[in-house]
């Protein structure tokens, strides 16, 4: 395998083997003469708009065949096949395999990452479009679609390893709260069944507020079924990241349908999810994944905030 680029962790269009290239340019139907790669994301695998030489524009995924983002890249492919036209996700274009590679090609949206501070609409917009997303069960066809794959939501889990550890540098909310932390999480795993869509990994980087089609979600690659609450409690430290008060954030997580109708569901998921990236921010940075640990230990200490208000 190619190592990724310096400083982005990255690979490029160029470190696809030849048959790879020109397997992609003969099912567009056109070859291409650029490829940029978007800022945000954690992988090392190529992830980039491509631009064909007659102007047609296509978002593609690759890595080798034994790298384990393929078979992440392959479930999101099939969940994207098994969406409806009106869905908030891109279309899948193709898959394609050469060289002891595969690539997934995505439609490309035209837009930018939505604006998740404070003052902007795009936020009511996100809480919207997760209410449509969760009110009914999911589709039979993508309940297939994710029904070989255990949720990874389900195993999220931190706070144990922190109380055993007891880390000088936990901040002493956590510290006050850690018995009870401890106890909440264990109860997530038999809360984690659900029938409703679950994007698993809600973040503005994996949206796009296309021109055309609104808000869309990207990045499939976590999603599964569960309870409503993953993905709207998911988004509520990325509030808080943006700039938003947690107190308001909390309110919110209070009102919103997918969370409101069962708190100690939701509750249980924000405990386990803030327990995962209080210990992941501490182990070594991972190859390939440059700023994940210092994203993780600003995530934590705003699903911590949130914690604080929902455990008062």
């Amino acid at each position: 395998m190619t190592p990724p680029r310096p400083g982005t962790g990255r690979l490029s269009f160029t470190d696809l083997p030849n048959a790879l290239r020109d397997r992609i340019a003969k099912a567009l139907g056109s070859p291409v003469t650029h490829a940029v790669t978007p800022p945000g994301g954690f992988g090392h695998q190529l992830a980039a708009t491509l631009t064909l030489a007659d102007g047609r524009r296509y978002f593609t995924k690759a890595a080798p065949d034994d790298d384990a983002l393929t078979a992440a890249n392959l479930h999101e492919a099939a969940v994207l096949e098994s969406f409806p036209p009106d869905a908030p996700a891109a279309s899948l274009i193709g898959v394609y395999q050469e060289g002891g590679w595969t690539a997934v090609v995505i439609e490309h949206l035209d837009g930018t990452h939505p604006d998740l501070r404070p003052k902007s609409a795009d936020p009511e917009r996100v809480w919207v479009l997760l209410d449509q997303l969760t009110s009914q069960p999911a589709p039979p066809a993508y309940t297939e679609a994710v029904s070989d794959r255990p949720s990874p939501a389900a195993t999220l889990h931190g706070w144990t390893q922190i109380a055993s550890a007891s880390p000088a540098d936990l901040d002493p909310e956590a510290r006050a709260r850690l018995a009870a932390l401890t106890e909440i999480e264990a109860a997530w795993p038999k809360l984690a069944r659900g029938d409703r869509i679950v994007h698993g990994d809600l973040r503005a980087d994996n949206m796009v507020h296309d021109r055309h089609k609104g808000v869309i979600f990207v990045d499939w690659a976590h999603a599964t079924t569960g309870p409503a609450c993953i993905d709207a409690v998911s988004l509520a430290p990325q509030l808080i990241l943006a700039g938003a008060r947690p107190g308001d954030v909390a309110k919110a997580l209070e009102t919103h349908p997918a969370s409101a109708s069962d708190p100690d569901t939701a509750t249980a998921f924000l405990t386990a999810l803030t327990g995962h990236w209080q210990r992941n921010a501490r182990l070594p940075s991972p190859p390939g994944a440059p700023g994940l640990r210092a994203y993780q230990h600003r995530a934590a200490a705003a699903g911590l905030s949130l914690l604080v208000q929902r455990l008062r």
